[in-house]
């Protein structure tokens, strides 16, 4: 795997962040809210269904006994009405909400997507520091091993009394400064480590290829 792809494989786990979920959630609310602004005229209808649709049938029925002229109830209680009440605001009142709820959406998008940027470049700010902390690691593990050999030689040598007191010493502590500076590496290392992971919701490890 390409270290690109690594990169743009991190960015993708880090937008499952639930920081970005709220923005995509954001927007989601906010076209369904202009949805609902645009469909809104519907309101303006309404239809009402007639409660005596019993008695209806009973006045239309001719050997009804209490329909003794034969009249017909549908004419005097329609089994189903029909209305529209259109406010005088009505179209101006719809325009502007639709408007509204367009804008809210733009709103959404423009947050979701410069929280997309800040994410990424959070994501790959935390990568490029990772990397450098893990070579800064790999090379004072390197010169601490080299600085223990040169330790140990001239613990030897001053043993055998070919070296003096002093010239040890100063090895000795070149040696106990660079264990210092490789325990330094190792916890900017882990730092690092950990705020990445903090973006990536996973285990850096897991996503790095197999070497």
């Amino acid at each position: 795997m390409k270290q690109v792809d690594i990169r743009e494989r991190l960015v993708q786990l880090a937008l499952q962040n639930p920081n970005y979920e709220i923005a995509d959630r954001k927007v989601t609310i906010a076209e369904r809210n202009l949805k609902k602004a645009k469909g809104s005229w519907l309101s303006a209808f309404s239809a009402a269904g007639n409660l005596n649709e019993l008695s209806i049938k009973e006045l239309n029925s001719s050997s009804n006994p209490n329909n003794p002229n034969n009249l017909n109830g549908g004419l005097f209680f329609p089994r189903y009405n029909f209305s529209l009440t259109l406010p005088f605001d009505f179209f101006s009142a719809r325009s502007n909400d639709v408007k509204v709820a367009r804008e809210n959406m733009y709103i959404a998008e423009a947050e979701k997507n410069e929280r997309y940027r800040t994410i990424r470049r959070d994501v790959l700010t935390r990568y490029e520091d990772f990397l450098m902390h893990k070579e800064k690691f790999d090379l004072h593990t390197r010169i601490t091993q080299g600085e223990y050999t040169e330790y140990k030689l001239a613990e030897k040598d001053f043993a055998d009394g070919t070296i003096t007191a002093e010239a040890f010493k100063k090895v000795e502590v070149g040696y106990y400064n660079q264990l210092i500076a490789k325990a330094e590496a190792q916890r900017n290392f882990n730092v690092a480590k950990y705020e990445l992971e903090l973006l990536i919701g996973v285990n850096i490890d897991d996503v790095l290829p197999r070497k």
